[in-house]
């Protein structure tokens, strides 16, 4: 099967620093295309703020009338000013994302077998399985039978990761229901899509399509145990690609294509999550692809520029050491010190820690809403350089009237993992804003 391209194209032992609860109504596009690839969108949305407003200039004094038309003057002010910010940051984002690809060609979907031999890349299973498996459920008693599986390839470009696998899990016989909202699952380092399973069983159950993707370099797409450290490696040598976060998130956008075109998904209401990895790659799709309405990355925002400037860049690189050695080496180092990491990050990930950072890239999701799950103690997302980024995000959703859209939880106690309240809390995210009615299927 072959589409066309795309039209050119918002408690409990918490420590709770954002939270707030909002009404939220369905998204509408304003605002014109930038980009061949991407239809950027203001969201409308319907704030208690904006019915105080609305009862102000009712009242019949001119003084009340004269300073609420004020009010309503600065906040279009702001969110125009927002707006123009936002889409300054994706147009200069998608630039560095165009700059490494190769030949693109036009997006075709191919039928796939289920993967029966799951690759490991250096890394045994872990618990997180056991954990998200306790993400709620429908309560369907032959669950298993009513579940459609759907595996596919989408091919977005020329080369041997162009082609882009795809995991989608749905109740049977939802297609002859309305459109469903949708939500993407990422995996983090290491893993593979199928990884993703408990969490896709779990929201198909609730009347999601639920979809997942194997990351550049992970999954199908790699040939051996160090595929991904591979890549890393070559791409400091030679700068010809962008493994870390980069590459992926572009494919994410293509994914966006495709989903939007499918019958049966409301093209309004698709969401996005990841752990870890994942969910670096869940927050930078969504701050390039206004398409991604509802966003939930767990323990993967972090300031990286911050962590460079106050040594606390450690953890983060431990993570994919090995390039970071590689490196160290080229430049004749002793020891992997701040200029070999910012050098690594510069070349890999042009602008990861500079003008794509956290407090740049984070207020670009707003309005659509955003909620960030972290550990507290995670060192590799270090929650002190959560801050500029927390308070730019606030101020971005205070301008867009809808300060209620943006959470973010940091769980005392919790390091760099997974947990059932972050499995729980970002199920209950969804819910809330995408708001599927899940379906009774008798066959």
């Amino acid at each position: 099967m072959k589409i066309a391209p795309a039209n050119t194209l918002r408690t409990l032992h918490v420590l709770t620093l954002l939270s707030h609860t909002c009404l939220y109504q369905h998204l509408t596009a304003t605002v014109t295309t930038t980009t061949n690839y991407l239809k950027l969108f203001s969201y409308k949305f319907r704030t208690h703020t904006a019915r105080v407003s609305r009862a102000i200039t009712a009242q019949p004094h001119a003084q009340n009338h004269r300073a609420a038309s004020s009010h309503e003057t600065e906040f279009k002010m702001g969110e125009k000013e927002a707006v123009e910010v936002h889409s300054k940051f994706r147009s200069e984002f998608l630039q560095v994302l165009r700059s490494r690809r190769t030949t693109q060609v036009p997006l075709t979907v191919e039928v796939a077998k289920p993967v029966t031999n799951r690759l490991h890349q250096n890394s045994p299973p872990s618990i997180d399985e056991e954990i998200m498996k306790s993400c709620p459920k429908a309560n369907i008693e032959n669950l298993e039978d009513l579940l459609e599986e759907e595996n596919l390839y989408l091919t977005i470009e020329e080369g041997e990761q162009g082609r882009l696998p795809v995991l989608i899990l749905s109740l049977k016989e939802s297609h002859k229901q309305k459109r469903r909202p949708a939500v993407v699952f990422l995996h983090s380092t290491n893993k593979y899509k199928e990884y993703m399973r408990p969490l896709l069983e779990a929201y198909a159950s609730r009347g999601y399509i639920a979809v997942s993707v194997d990351s550049r370099y992970h999954g199908e797409r790699a040939k051996s145990a160090t595929t991904y450290r591979d890549a890393l490696i070559s791409a400091w040598k030679t700068g010809g690609t962008m493994p870390f976060i980069y590459d992926t998130v572009w494919d994410l956008i293509k994914l966006a294509d495709y989903l939007t075109q499918r019958e049966d998904i409301d093209p309004s209401r698709i969401g996005i999550t990841g752990i870890s990895l994942g969910g670096m790659h869940a927050w930078f799709a969504a701050a390039a692809d206004t398409r991604y309405a509802v966003v939930a990355p767990l323990i993967g925002v972090q300031g990286f520029r911050w962590a460079i400037d106050n040594d606390k860049w450690q953890a983060r690189v431990d993570s994919i050491k090995h390039v970071f050695e590689v490196a160290r080496d080229d430049l004749g180092k002793g020891a992997i010190d701040k200029e070999v990491v910012e050098k690594v990050w510069d070349r890999i990930a042009p602008g990861l820690a500079s003008q794509f950072d956290s407090p740049y890239s984070v207020p670009s999701i707003a309005p659509r809403p955003l909620l960030i799950l972290n550990g507290a103690e995670d060192p590799r997302c270090p929650l002190a350089g959560l801050e500029i980024p927390r308070t730019k995000a606030s101020q971005a959703y205070r301008e867009f009237h809808c300060i209620d859209n943006f959470k973010f939880i940091a769980e005392p106690g919790i390091g760099h993992q997974i947990t059932k309240f972050q499995v729980k809390e970002s199920s209950d995210w969804f819910d809330k804003f995408l708001n599927p009615q899940t379906l009774i299927v008798k066959l």
